[in-house]
């Protein structure tokens, strides 16, 4: 990533080639095997805190067939940003409008017969069938009906494709315990996704494309893949089983980084207490910075005396309670206001990865980088990209 001396308190970088690298390189590990399936990358969460529209042009750069998305919104945004490749958005509520999402040819879950009803209603509307993936609850127990009502959800859509409402493009569910790969629920799921299979056969459904795989399924389980496997946080460098496998051991890369400027730098005398509570005296003399980053960005307050950072090329310690706009960290002597701290990045020279944070906080990388990627926040956000062609 390329020096940036731009940014006035605090910047959160995204390397969009990084991302672009990331997905060649997932496209490429399960295309290595025999009838590989295509790759979904998800973007929901504004690409997990990395920015909608730039992950979804690198993702599609680097080999992507498919998008997901939790959120309508999100889906027909990107439409309007110019998508016009197969999205899927799978989160709606009773009642939501489902018109705008068939006629911008985008397709919708249904979690159950009332909500297949309602889009089968939107259909007719607008004159147009709606493809639909029809979600089976294999033993995550959260979105998707239940094996107990998934004859009755495939028999109404298998009605739904004869009347010419609807399309089964999809039939899908979702792994509990992909990121443990000898869990016996990971072999539970799959023989009930089997099951559930056979019953849309034999009700007379064809879909294009199954899909059970999430991140670490499609990196560690191959049983899983079907048609469609569904990449999401590996496809930002981040690893989807730290206690099984590193980023770097699986070659991807973090394309986030976070680094703000000291507001303040003071010297701190044995005996000197820390932030709200005092929960952190200093034991010996020590140079520290206030740093312009807090829970009102997305700092996580589990960072209080245990997460690190870099400062001149030295790792610091977090001192103390993180506060709303800011927080503490030791630096070395020398340290100056406006001097950069370095809270994460790719970890390539040294400094802490979003990964170290989440193990540090008692977390999973996933909510550190959405929750301070969010646009809640108040550092600054900026895209790069090697060519310059996906920002």
């Amino acid at each position: 990533m390329s020096n940036h001396e731009d940014y006035q308190r605090a910047e959160i970088v995204v390397d969009l080639s990084v991302v672009r690298r990331n997905v060649e390189q997932l496209c490429e590990a399960v295309a290595a095997h025999s009838d590989g399936p295509a790759v979904m990358v998800v973007v929901k969460a504004d690409g997990y805190g990395h920015g909608l529209f730039g992950s979804a042009r690198a993702a599609r750069a680097g080999g992507a067939t498919w998008l997901g998305v939790a959120h309508r919104d999100e889906a027909l945004d990107l439409r309007e940003d110019g998508d016009t490749g197969r999205i899927l958005a799978w989160l709606a509520m009773p009642g939501e409008d489902f018109g705008p999402l068939i006629e911008g040819d985008v397709d919708v879950a249904a979690y159950s017969t009332a909500q297949l009803a309602e889009i089968i209603a939107a259909a007719k509307a607008l004159g147009r069938p709606a493809r639909v993936h029809l979600k089976v609850d294999t033993g995550l127990s959260r979105g998707g009906v239940p094996m107990s009502g998934w004859a009755d959800l495939v028999t109404a859509a298998r009605t739904g494709e004869v009347d010419g409402h609807v399309v089964v493009a999809g039939i899908w569910s979702h792994l509990a315990c992909a990121d443990e790969p000898d869990h016996p629920a990971n072999d539970e799921q799959e023989e009930a996704f089997e099951e559930a299979l056979a019953v849309a056969a034999e009700a007379g459904l064809e879909p294009e494309v199954r899909h059970l795989a999430n991140s670490a399924a499609a990196l560690l389980r191959p049983s899983a893949w079907y048609d469609l496997v569904r990449v999401g946080i590996a496809a930002y460098g981040l690893t989807p089983a730290p206690g099984v496998v590193s980023s770097e051991g699986l070659g991807l890369v973090p394309a986030m980084t976070v680094r703000a400027r000291a507001a303040l730098t003071k010297d701190l005398a044995i005996g000197d207490s820390v932030s709200y509570g005092h929960t952190f005296t200093a034991d010996r003399p020590m140079r520290v910075a206030l740093v312009p980053l807090g829970y009102g960005d997305g700092i996580p307050r589990h960072a209080s005396s245990t997460a690190k950072i870099q400062s001149r090329g030295k790792s610091g310690a977090v001192l103390g309670r993180v506060c709303m706009d800011q927080f503490v960290a030791e630096v070395p002597r020398g340290t100056l206001a406006g001097d950069e701290i370095v809270l994460f990045g790719p970890g390539e020279n040294g400094e802490p990865t979003a990964q170290h944070w989440a193990e540090w906080c008692g977390t999973i990388s996933y909510e550190i980088v959405t929750r301070i990627g969010g646009n809640a926040g108040r550092a600054e956000r900026r895209w790069t990209d090697d060519d310059g062609s996906l920002v």
